[in-house]
């Protein structure tokens, strides 16, 4: 295995532990141990992708993997946004639904020995999801300390980023479905 796909499986594993600290809420500044496990596992995202791409070290199990440790770390922040107050159900709920789509059409594809990779669109959308979760998991950390006036600026700017997210979540699976049509109308 080489080492933008062990970057991968890292990311994977620190998935519980930033779990693990969203739900310690007896543990001082618990919020802030999840925000700096969920960057360290986002920053593992960058750079296996840079090092694959520099080094030749592209596999068709880092671009199988990479989108799914992805899928699976923004999913575990996204359904405890739910909870926290961070994001309404129905905006989870779309965010999900896109990335099940584009899952089943990248099964649908290796099964017929294509492989799916992400595109442009899905990483903007990935960046911008990481980054929205990043900012609302540090705003919610300080927020209790926040005057009235300085929480509102953070809870609009909390919202763009959620609207931009979704914004682009849409617009990549549209794109992912739209550049697979054929995949999809063969599918039987």
């Amino acid at each position: 295995m080489n080492l933008p796909n062990k970057l991968t499986m890292l990311r994977i594993v620190m998935i519980p532990f930033f779990m693990l600290f969203i739900e310690l809420e007896n543990v001082q500044n618990h919020i802030l141990w999840a925000f700096i496990i969920f960057v360290l596992a986002s920053l593992t995202d960058l750079i296996d992708g840079k090092i694959a791409r520099k080094y030749n070290l592209i596999t068709d199990f880092g671009k199988f993997m990479d989108p799914l440790a992805d899928k699976i770390l923004v999913t575990s922040a996204l359904v405890y946004f739910i909870p926290m107050g961070l994001a309404p159900a129905w905006v989870v709920i779309l965010i999900l639904a896109r990335e099940f789509l584009v899952t089943s059409l990248r099964l649908i594809a290796s099964g017929k020995g294509i492989v799916i990779a992400a595109d442009k669109w899905g990483k903007y959308k990935t960046a911008i999801t990481m980054i929205w979760i990043c900012y609302a998991l540090l705003v919610q950390n300080f927020y209790p300390m926040m005057s009235v006036d300085v929480g509102a600026i953070f809870a609009f700017i909390h919202i763009l980023l959620m609207i931009l997210s979704l914004a682009l979540t849409l617009i990549s699976g549209i794109n992912y479905v739209w550049k697979n049509k054929e995949l999809i109308s063969q599918a039987k």
